[in-house]
């Protein structure tokens, strides 16, 4: 008979190993607690309560089943996604293509650029300006790391700043818990006019992110190479391990920040902006929890805006195979950033169209993504089970038909 201590000692470098595979899926969660979300889901919660939780329930589990497909085709074909849909088209639709995906990182890079700047400005009362310059020296920094000393380091470091993410936006909700009547009341889908249909269109955008997706087959190629047939099973075991932990994690947080905006700010004037919650949580549950709120902001915007240039340089890799270096590109996206912040737009405004712009490009990545994992020429003996195959145009229906009725209802008012 085996032993406790026999079985114990057995188990550990098992769950070692295990736990070594994790972390691409964190990495791309971080796309799912950008400073988008806090705009759209803060905006949400104090406009509607309740109303919307659905909408985030529903897509933390659209993302979960997108993420591992993404890693499931890097794994099982050695390609990233750009690389595969690459391979599927020609020169100008390729072009075209590749346009749309460099749209939504731009627009990805856009929300969390701003979002840092905001974060500053309240911590340290830095112009807006200044803060977006600030932001993104940072997250150049953090992206170098990546560049520089391989993807385990890089993965550690915003692993941690997920954890800051999480503290500073979950904090208030022990000081003004949500109603757990409302709470399950707001797993009912519905909507209440165009302006809710708007907002979930840029919930659903914050979460179900399309550079996340493109991403995050990168990732899993990179750091495990193309699985071989002994392998895989192994690897996507651990992948779905990791994609499930990343999800939870960053389902609670949006949640978190929904529910704390339901519960403590529903009926106050200005939470339209970032800087209208901070003051308002400053007011009502102290400058304790505004500070945690500030500081979960910038680690937010930091953490996000080095993974979203990184996703804009495996999209511009994987279609064109234009190898454009990470400096350079972080310059480019950045001085548009700055440009929004220099001609006075409203930054929080900002954040929302961008998470709206985000939704649009969804389609382009799931419908390919859905294609190439249920192909079997594409992926061998790990092409999708009918099911799952089923389940993700099921997913991919349900979104692309959210943007077609955002789209009359935004035309007509």
């Amino acid at each position: 008979m085996v032993s406790v201590g026999e079985a114990v000692r057995t188990a550990l470098p098992r769950m070692r190993s295990g736990a070594a595979l994790l972390g691409p899926a964190l990495v791309a969660a971080i796309a799912y607690v950008d400073p988008g979300n806090v705009a759209t889901n803060t905006t949400a919660g104090a406009r509607y309560g309740y109303l919307l939780v659905w909408v985030l329930v529903a897509a933390n589990v659209m993302a979960g089943l997108v993420q591992y497909l993404s890693a499931k085709l890097g794994l099982a074909t050695g390609a990233t996604l750009p690389e595969a849909v690459r391979d599927q088209l020609r020169g100008p639709v390729r072009l075209a293509y590749w346009a749309q995906a460099e749209l939504v990182a731009m627009a990805t890079d856009l929300a969390e650029v701003l979002g840092g700047a905001i974060a500053l400005k309240l911590l340290i009362d830095v112009p807006l300006l200044w803060g977006g310059l600030i932001t993104g020296v940072v997250s150049t920094v953090l992206l170098l790391t990546q560049d520089r000393r391989g993807q385990r380091p890089f993965e550690r470091l915003v692993t941690a700043m997920l954890v800051v993410i999480a503290v500073g936006f979950a904090a208030g909700l022990l000081v003004s818990p949500p109603a757990p009547g409302g709470t399950v009341a707001g797993l009912v889908p519905r909507f209440d006019g165009a302006d809710s249909v708007l907002l979930a269109a840029g919930m659903l955008g914050a979460t179900v992110m399309p550079h996340a997706v493109y991403l995050h087959s990168a990732l899993a190629r990179d750091r495990h190479g193309r699985a071989d047939s002994r392998s895989l099973p192994r690897l996507l075991a651990a992948t779905r391990a990791d994609v499930g932990v990343a999800m939870v994690v960053a389902g609670a947080v949006n949640l978190a920040i929904l529910l704390l905006a339901a519960s403590a700010l529903r009926g106050f004037e200005g939470v339209d902006s970032l800087e209208g919650v901070h003051s308002a949580l400053g007011s009502t549950l102290g400058g304790g929890i505004a500070l945690l709120f500030a500081v979960g902001l910038l680690a937010s915007g930091l953490a996000s805006t080095a993974v979203g240039c990184y996703a804009g340089a495996v999209i511009m890799d994987g279609l064109l195979r234009w190898r454009v270096p990470l400096l350079a590109r972080r310059v480019i996206t950045l001085v548009l950033a700055l440009a929004v912040l220099a001609l006075g737009m409203d930054p929080t405004w900002a954040l929302v169209l961008s998470q709206v712009v985000l939704s649009f490009g969804i389609p382009f990545a799931l419908v390919p993504l859905v294609l190439l994992t249920g192909s079997r020429r594409v992926m061998g003996a790990a092409v999708n089970h009918p099911i799952t195959t089923g389940l993700a145009v099921v997913v991919s229906l349900a979104v692309i038909a959210l943007n077609a009725v955002l789209v009359v209802l935004t035309v007509s008012s």
